[in-house]
């Protein structure tokens, strides 16, 4: 749950990758601030149980269950939100997929699928919803990107190119769509302790070579991600756009 306070109220976001993780999380604590929420994602179960949720916190929730590795499904998705609900003031470009391997090993499934999610998404998610942005002169977009737009990682070959290219995206969004009011800005966190963090670096055999380069010691609980993504949506980080700010303990300061 996310620890700082902010007033949504009178916005709605767009969240994609909602139906676990940093994603269901960012859409709960938005709600929980007063926000109308728009969530997507691959499990239509996942999302009618996140709409009961925060149907509790006395939030709308529109669904729609989309693949966002399909470019149609993706631009569909947008295309759908933004005729239902105008305006859209918040856009969390959260969704992500990751196939950890060596790059003599890497499968082009893989990578076409990691680029897919991870970087051409986002730009096309954004595209239709900036195009409302500009129409009404406001809004906020966030893209969750990773400490791996910023430094490279063993076995994330195709993982670091499609955050590093979310990066640069982040920062020619910013340039070309601030004159129209819009911030744009991307949040890297480090290993995030959501339940497939804890599954996949749980094990002190792996998990502790990583937090000794952490100079924090530790990794990022769920709810430090997302009050930096919340600071960056909102008000408060109303003079910054173009940034990549980086949750990560300090990781890439060596």
């Amino acid at each position: 749950m996310s620890g700082a306070t902010f007033d949504f109220s009178g916005h709605t976001a767009l969240v994609t990758g909602a139906t676990k993780g940093i994603g269901r999380e960012t859409a709960l604590a938005l709600a929980r601030s007063g926000c109308a929420i728009a969530a997507t994602g691959r499990s239509p179960d996942e999302l009618e149980s996140l709409k009961s949720e925060v149907a509790r916190l006395g939030r709308r929730c529109e669904i729609y269950p989309a693949d966002l590795g399909d470019a149609r499904a993706a631009i569909a998705m947008a295309e759908h939100f933004c005729s239902l609900l105008d305006p859209i003031s918040i856009l969390i470009n959260n969704a992500g997929v990751s196939y950890p391997e060596l790059l003599v090993d890497l499968e082009v499934d893989h990578w076409n699928a990691t680029i897919d999610v991870n970087l051409r998404a986002p730009a096309l998610v954004s595209q239709v919803v900036a195009r409302q942005m500009v129409r009404h002169r406001a809004g906020s977009i966030v893209n969750v990107a990773s400490m791996a737009s910023a430094t490279a990682l063993p076995e994330h070959a195709a993982y670091c190119a499609s955050k590093f290219g979310l990066h640069g995206l982040t920062k020619v969004m910013a340039l070309e769509l601030g004159p129209s009011g819009i911030r744009v800005n991307a949040v890297g966190p480090t290993v995030v302790l959501t339940p497939m963090g804890v599954q996949v670096w749980g094990e002190p055999a792996k998990g502790d070579p990583m937090k000794a380069k952490i100079p924090l010691g530790r990794f990022a609980e769920v709810n430090e991600a997302i009050d930096a993504i919340l600071f960056l949506a909102s008000d408060a980080a109303s003079m910054i756009s173009g940034e990549l700010l980086l949750v990560d303990g300090g990781y890439t300061a060596q």
